[in-house]
């Protein structure tokens, strides 16, 4: 027993090295991996692929740099541009253990055949395939080595941004690529507030079919087109449209990739359609001049001078070819790491028997593994950085803006991701400057359709067959705004004002005025506004109110008359009496001017009365002069003449008080004869609000609902009314009588044709709103920018007030005014400061005066010494100060000299 245990070390020795040996065998690299394409042969792009994928598989076979002596085996499927082919195509492939499959052309295809993918773990690499939705995570196996329509999209609504185009139509070929590339383009119009209109074409359509689609297409109004078709079938759009004549100077057609394609692998005697071809602007992707590109065009002309291929190389040509070289590079790294290349049986997967013989799908071990191997690749190939983004698309990429002009190619700009729109190319597509975009948005000169050079319009208001519909409101009063005549004759002044405008506009409209309204009563402004918004119409003309809540549903134009809400009240004429003068001043008013009067007058007798003889004589003709002086003032036909300071300064002030007065009284008088008084309280809207009394209102108006949701007035107490006859009428009635009304709250232009035609009413307060009349468009459109610069231009050269006054003028154009009870009555309060000043003034000067009487006194006294004067009582001493009042300012200072004489032999 004991030799046999000493053979078990030699034993495990013996199964390491047998284990060790086939864990080595299993690691060799495999000298062939099998990869697949699905593509379409008779395509454009198909063709092309074809032989720039064969050509990849042989240079990548003849380097020895790459896969290291691994062959590539390529397995190619003809999908022959069919979804269903190219799955049976798919499936053959993988039968055959493909670790990934280059393609599918086609974006209906790669839909299909991503779910395959998906459960075999097998890497799709699509050169073509520019659906957007491709990237969805639904499809974690699909990448893309072109650039996604998601940037194409982008590039194409810049362009209509710059050029200012709101609407555009989109004419595509209805499938997985054309409705998801054009979906984009709607979201990225959406952006900058642009329209779309679709019209999808089948994949197989008659040229009278295409016939009848691009005609109903003129109707719609936009005249720029965005094409979004496949190379092998898009210009037979552009042989239509010439017939058609839509290759006109009104036109504007943009094209996005196939076009390139289909020019740049065209043959010969197809560049002879290029005059057909003029004005058209398309989008190219572009593929940078290299070393690597040069070379592989030597190799095309090669294989095109054997009759290898007969198309010339186009960009797809490209991306194929670099598809190739990055799935190979992946390949060769995950050769790598894992040494082998192995399949496992899927259970789950369903055998399928028939024409496609297999026993059962096996899925790729390291799929998951190709594919981050390839989503880390990063070289250079012929169309540039090879590397992708998080949504496994080709990064950067720019697109190069062509224009066909006297039948030769043009480049006039460029776009990328990073940069928008220029005229030249940035240094690196890849850097993430966005610094001054707007600034760098410019494009080289565009010969457009028609071989015009002005940027067109993009669009028609309407044409001879499609006429603009104009909605105008059929109004039973107020009919000098907008009404129809019995002959079905529009008139008014909107209508009026906007044929005016219509003429400003460079460019015809036709146009069809269509009645709205039972001719019963007066339309709703609302439902007019609602059914342009509809585009059941397509404008409105009419006393439309610009309101917040409108424009959210449609587009005003710039308004062409001011409106706003305003009270209208009945108002009486005041007749003149006999004391009509005293009514610009009221009594307490009356009662301080006749006091001052008085006032004035006995300050300044005090203050001259002692100097000057004209203040002196008996006591009546001194009491005369006290009241006649002042009076006489007014009038400045005084006899007596002020010699002191203190008087003079005090009549400056008097006089100055006069001034204001007088003026004030003659205004005041002048108001008072010639104004109109109100009838009712009213005087604003305020006290309209705290009133209880009924409110009239135009029948149909939005002052209703402005009434009870803004200013929160009781639906009860508003009464509609329809005609100016109807307004007298209610207000003539008063608020206490049935039917009849306090005021009546309308928009100024209604008020305005009211007042001219009754005379006993008038306007009170400001209006309380501020808004305008507008023409009404859906929204979008362009029609309401260009008519609003009309508006502005019949404003400037006075066009627009001539229409006014034609219309709304007749009589008198200025609304007239009612005016508060007694609104010019002045008061003491508005004159207190004056009589203030005027007082203090002349208090102030006469206790000057008082004071320097008073010490002339006392030193009088003090000089005279009379003995006798102590024993007299308080009273004699005040006779005696006003006795010494009375005495002249020359005696007075002849005493003192006197007294000072007597004194001086004393003193000696």
């Amino acid at each position: 027993m004991r030799p046999q245990l000493m053979d078990f070390p030699k034993l495990g020795l013996f199964l390491v090295l047998i284990l060790g040996w086939n864990d080595s065998f299993n690691c060799e690299r495999p000298g062939v991996v099998n990869i697949g394409a699905i593509l379409a042969y008779d395509s454009v792009i198909g063709r092309v692929a074809k032989a720039a994928i064969e050509t990849a598989v042989h240079d990548v076979n003849s380097d020895k740099n790459v896969l290291a002596g691994t062959r590539l085996n390529l397995i190619m499927m003809n999908s022959n541009c069919n979804a269903f082919l190219g799955a049976i195509g798919a499936l053959k492939i993988l039968d055959r253990e493909a670790v990934a499959i280059v393609g599918p052309q086609v974006s209906t295809t790669a839909h299909m055949i991503s779910f395959i993918s998906n459960g075999l773990q097998i890497p799709l690499v699509s050169f073509a395939a520019t659906d957007p939705t491709l990237s969805s995570l639904q499809y974690p196996f699909f990448l893309r080595m072109t650039p996604s329509d998601s940037y194409q999209m982008k590039a194409v609504a810049n362009l209509i941004h710059y050029y200012g185009w709101r609407q555009v139509i989109a004419i595509y070929v209805d499938n997985e690529f054309g409705r998801n590339g054009i979906d984009y383009l709607d979201d990225e119009l959406a952006n900058s507030t642009s329209k779309i209109y679709k019209i999808a074409l089948p994949m197989e359509i008659s040229q009278d079919k295409m016939t009848e689609a691009l005609r109903n297409s003129r109707v719609i109004g936009p005249r720029v087109y965005v094409v979004h078709a496949s190379p092998d079938s898009g210009l037979d759009i552009f042989s239509v449209a010439q017939q058609l004549n839509m290759m006109t100077d009104e036109y504007v057609w943009l094209v996005t990739d196939w076009f390139c394609t289909a020019l740049g692998s065209s043959e010969s005697n197809l560049l002879n359609t290029l005059n057909h071809l003029q004005g058209i602007v398309g989008f190219c992707q572009y593929v940078p001049v290299s070393s690597q590109k040069n070379g592989f065009m030597s190799k095309w002309e090669e294989l095109h001078k054997k009759g290898m291929v007969t198309s010339k190389v186009n960009a797809y040509g490209f991306y194929a070819y670099d598809t190739v070289w990055a799935v190979a590079r992946a390949i060769d790294d995950l050769l790598r790491d894992s040494g082998n290349v192995t399949f496992s049986s899927n259970n789950e997967l369903v055998n399928m028997n028939g024409k496609i013989h297999f026993d059962q799908f096996k899925s790729f071990d390291d799929g998951y593994l190709l594919l981050q191997k390839l989503l880390l690749l990063n070289f250079t190939g012929i169309t540039g950085q090879i590397q992708f983004d998080k949504n496994r698309n080709l990064k950067g990429g720019a697109y190069q803006i062509i224009n066909i002009g006297r039948n030769i190619v043009h480049t006039v700009g460029y776009w990328t991701s990073h940069f928008g729109l220029s005229i030249s190319l940035p240094n690196s597509l890849h850097e993430n400057d966005e610094r001054n975009l707007r600034a760098k948005q410019v494009l080289g000169n565009i010969t457009w359709p028609g071989e015009n050079t002005k940027t067109p319009r993009g669009w028609v208001a309407a044409t001879n067959e499609k006429p603009l519909l104009i909605l105008v409101p059929r109004r039973v009063s107020f009919v000098e705004f907008a009404t129809v005549l019995d002959n079905h004759t529009v008139t008014g002044y909107c209508i009026d004002v906007f044929e005016a405008a219509i003429k400003l506009v460079p460019y015809a409209i036709p146009h069809k005025y269509v009645p709205f309204g039972d001719g019963i009563t007066s339309p709703s402004s609302w439902t007019l506004v609602n059914m342009v918004a509809n585009q059941t119409m397509d404008a409105g003309v009419g006393d439309i109110t610009i309101a917040k809540n409108r424009t959210k549903i449609v587009d005003f134009t710039q308004p062409y008359i001011t409106s706003g809400l305003v009270i209208v009240v009945p108002v009486k004429t005041i007749k003149s009496s006999a004391w009509s003068f005293l009514r610009p001043f009221s009594l307490d008013m009356w009662c301080v001017i006749g006091a001052y009067f008085l006032l004035i007058g006995a300050v300044v007798w005090l203050l001259e009365h002692r100097v000057n003889s004209d203040f002196r004589g008996p006591p009546k003709r001194q009491c005369l002069t006290i009241f006649l002086f002042s009076f006489s003032s007014l009038f400045h036909t005084q006899k007596e003449n002020t010699v002191t300071f203190l008087g003079r300064f005090v009549m400056v002030v008097w006089f100055f008080l006069l001034l204001v007065i007088t003026s004030s009284y003659t205004a005041s008088l002048t108001s008072f004869l010639t104004i109109q008084q109100l009838a009712s309280p009213i005087s604003g809207i305020d006290s309209l609000i705290a009133t209880n009394e009924p409110i009239g209102f135009q029948e149909s108006s939005f002052a209703r609902v402005y009434m009870i949701d803004v200013l929160k007035i009781r639906p009860s107490r508003l009464v509609p009314l329809r005609t100016p006859e109807d307004y007298a009428k209610a207000l003539r009635l008063g608020p206490k009588r049935s039917g009849g009304v306090a005021a009546i709250v309308d928009e100024l232009p209604y008020v305005e044709i009211f007042l001219q035609k009754f005379n006993g009413f008038g306007l009170v307060g400001e209006p309380f709103t501020r808004r305008g009349w507008g023409f009404v468009f859906p929204r979008g459109s362009p029609l309401a920018i260009d008519l609003s610069s009309a508006i502005l231009k019949l404003s400037e050269n006075g066009q627009l007030q001539m229409i006014h006054d034609r219309w709304l003028c007749k009589n008198n154009c200025t609304p007239k005014p009612a005016k508060s009870s007694d609104p010019y009555r002045l008061e003491l309060s508005c004159f207190r400061g004056l009589f203030l000043v005027c007082g203090v003034v002349s208090f102030g000067a006469l206790l000057i005066f008082l004071l320097r009487a008073i010490r002339q006194f006392i030193r009088f006294k003090s000089k005279q010494k009379d003995p006798a004067d102590s024993s007299k009582g308080c009273s004699h001493m005040i006779y005696s100060f006003f006795d010494f009042l009375d005495e002249k300012e020359e005696a007075i200072k002849k005493m003192f000299k006197q007294q000072n004489n007597t004194s001086q032999p004393e003193v000696s």
